[in-house]
């Protein structure tokens, strides 16, 4: 029983991480019709930013400020760059994006070095408790309660308040909205924004779980993300929650029980999904 629930944590945490990435890519897909390969790249981008500003000042608050303020700006360069004379082509915005995922990830080596990074979790969140003879690690519970709580926050957001409205009212008809006096490309470029900040976010956050950044990880995250969305459901909000806890759990479980299957899993739990019910499977959920 014990190792049921430790398996279950150490998933629920994993999940929470690639929600955050996930959360990012499933906004600017649904209300931007944006395929953003890049997204990785500001994940790295945050993780290391984010590490050695907390090396710097010794403080993981100042960390994970600094990683948002950099998925903000590197959104912005992004959108208005990157994205904005590619609006419209999927195929463009595959390759451009992709194109530039590689120039952010061979950055990150110019910048800041070639090799890996080690990060410890902060002394407050280091450690574990001790259940009976369970062990629960704190930093993992601290995970899954920040990403509930961000969670809580952006559907607050997205149905509680007038800028919600405004977004969803721009993925259900962006003519329309645009004809009502919106600025949607000011929309879009909040938008992308907020989803980078997430990437960035998450990529923080998983810098001190995973014990080390390095250059390759915004694509190995990134490909996670896009497949917890096609699961989830293109453009569904709640749906990459319950997807990326379903690919969390899964691997988590997986690499435990059938290590050689741990890393084919999501792949394979991703074509099932594309096979009996490509639309996703909580597209109902849509945000």
């Amino acid at each position: 029983m014990e190792l049921i629930v430790s398996l279950t944590i150490n998933g629920l945490a994993t999940g929470m991480l690639i929600f955050l990435l996930a959360a990012g890519l499933t906004l600017i897909f649904g209300l931007m019709d944006v395929l953003n390969f890049a997204h990785g790249g500001l994940f790295v981008w945050g993780a290391y930013t984010g590490v050695f500003s907390y090396a710097w000042s010794n403080s993981f608050l100042i960390g994970i400020i600094a990683a948002i303020l950099t998925g903000i700006t590197l959104g912005f360069v992004t959108e208005r760059l990157i994205i904005t004379p590619v609006y419209g082509n999927h195929v463009q915005q595959i390759l451009i994006t992709l194109g530039f995922m590689l120039v952010l990830q061979e950055m990150i080596k110019v910048v800041f070095g070639p090799n890996g990074v080690p990060v410890k979790v902060p002394t407050y969140l280091a450690g574990s408790w001790e259940i009976g003879n369970l062990t629960i690690i704190k930093y993992r519970i601290f995970i899954i309660v920040v990403g509930l709580i961000l969670f809580s926050i952006l559907q607050f957001i997205l149905k509680r308040t007038k800028v919600g409205l405004i977004v969803r009212a721009g993925v259900m008809n962006k003519e329309m909205t645009q004809a009502l006096g919106i600025n949607i490309k000011r929309v879009f470029l909040i938008v992308f924004m907020c989803g980078a900040a997430l990437a960035a976010l998450g990529g923080m956050l998983m810098a001190p779980y995973s014990g080390v950044v390095y250059a390759e990880m915004g694509m190995e995250y990134a490909i996670l993300g896009f497949i917890v969305v096609v699961i989830g459901g293109m453009g569904s909000f709640q749906g990459s929650l319950m997807a990326a806890i379903l690919v969390g759990l899964a691997g988590s479980f997986m690499a435990y029980y059938v290590p050689f299957l741990s890393m084919a899993v999501n792949m394979i739990l991703m074509v099932i999904v594309l096979i009996f019910r490509p639309q996703g499977l909580f597209t109902l959920a849509k945000g």
